[in-house]
């Protein structure tokens, strides 16, 4: 789908922090001394060192796969949003008010009696339905229905802006239908892939006989589910592959769609979504769907109708009886991630509403928690590194006068959103109502989707955030040269009103860094000023740049992350880039900013180094196995721990402020003669 760059709670985001306001109060240092281990060396893993004692503090509980510093704050905003949601479902409202959809939908998700009397009966209807049909032709407005209502069977249609043309909305397709979302799962055959694959077919088949069937039909969409799902992972394109946003961009005339994908019922699937004016299409990846092609035409309809169930199966199954639940939970909690208990029900309870009436909650978190004077600070601190990156590019020395030029158009014309969106969304349309949890999670998906379907043939809409202001995260979206920064992750670790530059550039200053560099990383670049994917470089700074980011590929390459198991440096390339910009701009903005006023050595640091301790207190986590194995496979940022201990070694100002030289047993001991005195030759 759209290359937008989330930093996460897999990812950071953006607080604001007062840069010169020092008058007001004496500041603190921000660090809390006990999350260090000053047993360790900063020179050896600088992660250990200050991060060792959080990480001794704060072991795994059950409930996790991986938990840090962040999380942390995500779940004191989940508790700040479930006393905001509990208020409301104790209470009687006025049908249809926002009071009434909240409360109601919080109310249905925790009442387990009712949702453990129905089992399967709230999706029996629709299960019959698919199993009704008598011929492929059926197929093509079944898939359109299902994903009205939140299931992607084949692949993923959805409506976004153009990238040649970004002020205008088009169709587009994703390829998708794998119930292990990863292609990778299909497809490798190590040890833990396999079973992961063993436990699937496994889980498929339970699923399945929770849903009423004899042992026989799941022994049958078992076999049918791995075929039609390891046909489209075959076809599917790599994590690596998906990030060449060129690839990925093949405008097609229904004409020619038509001729290249002949047997697909193209007039009925568009007739259904509601497209009845569609003139052209983007197919993000056409070999995947001439497989779905394909498969529709060769594999028998039997077949077909269990994969098609399974989707609705697995879709539903958080929101039915708590066998189904317990069940998906084992696979998709306990054997990918290596969870031990599923979250409490007020837990998932709160998840389900925040996902299903988001900026609504989101309107109410914000009036009750965001200050004023956050924004107000966040505004400051984001113009201070918009300088910063723009004296930085201005001192390139690989980079060109004329791309130079149209960099810092670029920076120039940064959206910036923080906090909260001014407009907000109606949910006038949706209606909760007290039949079954699952009716209501599709009639959520169905409101959705015409949101979405609505914004087609029509300008894009530049002021719409595509995250809730509770969120804990940030992103850049290219097509609009957006920057958002969302209110929920406006706290500490990550910003500290009380505390000083040091502490808060380190943190926020390198996240807002982050998403700025975004722009300008192996994707980000590619799109211009007004987000068009144009080629705005000359060919001698383009391959400049591609030898540099060449050297951060095969860094993060080098990198074991398990036994016998690698980071990917391709796949983790924006992010890492990302974050090393990150670094450089907000300690340049750091330094100019106390230039005039240094900062004082506080709890025995001086203000450099409270500054790298600060950002990798950020990163602060613990983390399962299982779950290092998942995320090297899907998340296209590093582990918290190679976020610290592979960035910083690229930072001259930390081997500075550490006095760390080449003597130092390095955990990346390959760093050693490669790139230190040389790191990563500043590709921002």
């Amino acid at each position: 789908m759209k290359v937008i760059k989330y930093l996460p709670i897999l990812a950071i985001c953006c607080m604001a922090t007062g840069c010169n306001s020092k008058k007001e109060a004496v500041l603190t240092s921000g660090i809390d001394l006990a999350n260090l281990d000053t047993t360790a060396l900063p020179g050896t893993s600088f992660y250990q060192y200050a991060c060792g004692g959080w990480m001794k503090k704060h072991p795994l509980t059950d409930e996790y796969s991986r938990f840090g510093s962040f999380d942390m704050l995500a779940e004191n905003n989940r508790r700040q949003l479930r006393g905001l949601i509990e208020g409301l479902a104790a209470g009687k409202h006025e049908a249809g008010s926002i009071a009434q959809k909240v409360g109601e939908l919080y109310n249905i998700a925790m009442d387990s009696v009712k949702l453990n009397k129905e089992g399967v009966a709230p999706i029996k209807p629709e299960l019959d339905k698919i199993g009704a049909i008598k011929s492929k032709t059926e197929i093509y407005p079944l898939i359109v229905e299902m994903q009205k209502n939140g299931m992607y069977p084949y692949f993923i249609f959805y409506v976004s802006a153009d990238d040649m043309n970004s002020n205008e909305n088009m169709v587009h397709t994703m390829q998708g239908g794998l119930g292990m979302g990863e292609r990778d799962y299909y497809l490798e055959n190590d040890a833990q892939t396999k079973d992961i694959r063993d436990k699937y077919q496994q889980h498929v088949g339970k699923m399945f006989r929770l849903a009423g069937y004899d042992e026989a039909t799941a022994g049958k969409a078992v076999k049918a589910v791995m075929n039609i799902e390891t046909r489209l992972a075959r076809s599917a394109r790599s994590q690596v592959e998906l990030r060449d946003p060129h690839a990925n961009y093949n405008k097609k005339t229904l004409e020619t769609l038509q001729k290249e994908y002949p047997s697909f019922a193209w007039d009925v699937f568009f007739s259904t979504a509601g497209l009845n004016n569609l003139k052209e299409i983007n197919i993000g990846q056409p070999d995947a769907m001439k497989e779905v092609n394909a498969i529709i035409d060769t594999v028998p309809l039997e077949d077909q109708i269990l994969y098609l169930q399974w989707n609705l199966i697995n879709s539903a199954a958080n929101y039915l009886s708590d066998d189904f639940v317990a069940q998906n939970f084992d696979f998709y909690g306990r054997t990918m991630s290596g969870k031990k208990e599923m979250q409490p029900r007020w837990k998932r309870a709160v998840s389900t509403v925040d996902s299903s009436l988001g900026e609504a909650v989101g309107q109410m978190y914000v009036e009750k928690y965001f200050p004023a004077a956050a924004k107000e600070r966040m505004v400051a601190l984001v113009k201070n590194l918009q300088e910063s990156l723009g004296e930085r590019i201005r001192e390139l020395s690989w980079m060109g006068e004329e791309t130079k030029e149209k960099a810092m158009e670029k920076l120039a014309t940064f959206h910036v959103k923080i906090g909260y969106p001014d407009k907000w969304k109606d949910y006038s349309s949706l209606e909760i109502k007290d039949d079954s949890y699952w009716a209501n999670i599709e009639r959520a998906s169905q409101w959705g989707y015409n949101e979405m379907i609505a914004k087609y043939g029509k300008p894009v809409d530049k002021e719409e955030w595509h995250m809730t202001p509770q969120t804990v995260n940030a992103y850049y979206n290219p097509t609009t040269n957006e920057i958002c920064f969302p209110a929920g992750i406006l706290q500490y670790p990550f910003f500290d009103m009380n505390a000083d530059d040091a502490f808060n550039y380190g943190a926020i200053g390198v996240v807002i860094g982050h998403e700025m560099t975004h722009g300008f990383d192996d994707q980000g670049r590619q799109y211009d000023k007004d987000g068009n994917l144009k080629d705005w470089w000359t060919a001698e700074d383009a391959k400049n740049f591609e030898a540099r980011a060449a050297v951060m590929v095969n860094f993060f390459d080098s990198i074991e992350v398990a036994p016998g198991v690698h980071a990917n440096g391709e796949f983790t390339l924006g992010e890492n880039i990302a974050d090393h910009g990150g670094l450089q701009v907000s300690y340049q903005a750091f330094k100019k900013a106390t230039a005039a006023a240094p900062l004082k050595n506080e709890n025995g640091f001086t203000p450099e180094q409270r500054f790298f301790l600060s950002y990798a207190n950020v990163w602060a986590g613990n983390i399962r196995p299982e779950e290092i194995l998942k995320l090297t496979k899907i998340d296209p940022h590093s582990l918290g721990k190679w976020r610290v201990d592979g960035a910083l070694p690229q930072i001259g100002a930390w081997y500075e402020a550490f006095n760390i030289t080449e003597k130092d047993p390095c955990t990346c001991q390959w760093i050693n003669g490669y790139l230190f005195g040389n790191r990563l030759l500043q590709i921002n």
